[in-house]
Order: structure tokens, then sequence, then C-alpha cells
């Protein structure tokens, strides 16, 4: 497994921007793909995007596609997720997990970070 940490979050306004990281230990980060996903109160998790191993591939939720860009650094072992044009409703804690394939269900990932809150203010 890899154990993963995220950072970034924080309160912003709508139309505002945040980056969030999730830096990665362990030998399988730069082979595996890496997701993210977010969770709101009261509402399940929610896929929010993809990036494969290599960064090639990135699919991303109708939600957020357009205002939000993951990439990655295999050098650091970190994945990053782009916020821009933010809105209440993205409002939520943001995890990062590693894939057991490059996938948008959360039981296709096996490793979990512990999340980072994300407030937009109206």
């Amino acid at each position: 497994q890899v154990q993963l940490v995220e950072s970034g979050g924080g309160l912003v306004q709508t139309g505002g921007s945040l980056r969030l990281s999730c830096a990665a230990s362990g030998r399988t980060f730069s082979t595996s793909s890496m997701g993210w996903f977010r969770q709101a109160p009261g509402k399940e998790r929610e896929f929010v995007g993809v990036i494969s191993w290599n960064g090639t591939y990135k699919y991303y939720a109708d939600s957020v596609k357009g205002r939000f860009t993951i990439s990655r650094d295999n050098a650091k072992n970190t994945v990053y997720l782009q916020m821009n044009s933010l809105k209440p409703e993205d409002t939520a804690v943001y995890y990062c997990a590693r894939g057991l394939r490059y996938g948008s269900r959360p039981r296709e990932y096996d490793s979990w970070g512990q999340g980072t809150q994300v407030t937009v203010s109206s």
C-alpha cells in the first residue's frame, strides 16, 4: 500500500482558486493511477477525477470538467488538484486515493488520505 497525505484546503470565495496536493510514500505511486474524490456532509463520496500513472490520461466528473485539473509529479511522489472558478457546491472534504485501476468508483481504490476541507463561501 501507499500512504497519502493531502494538503492545501481552506476557505475561499466563490470564483476563487485552490490547489490541493497529495504527497505519497511507497514505491507503487509512480506506477499507479491516482484519483480525487470529495464528500460533502450528508452525501456519499463523489468522484472528482483520475490521472493515469504517467499523466497521459485524465478523466473528470462532469461537475468539475473545465474548472479542475489533475496533474502529477512522479519525481516528487505528488499528485495535484488545481481548482478554479470554485462554487459553493464544491464545498466538501477532498480525498486523494491510489487506484487499483484507472477508474471512477471508490471500490477501485485501495489507499486513501485523511482528507482536506475545502469551503467555498458565497
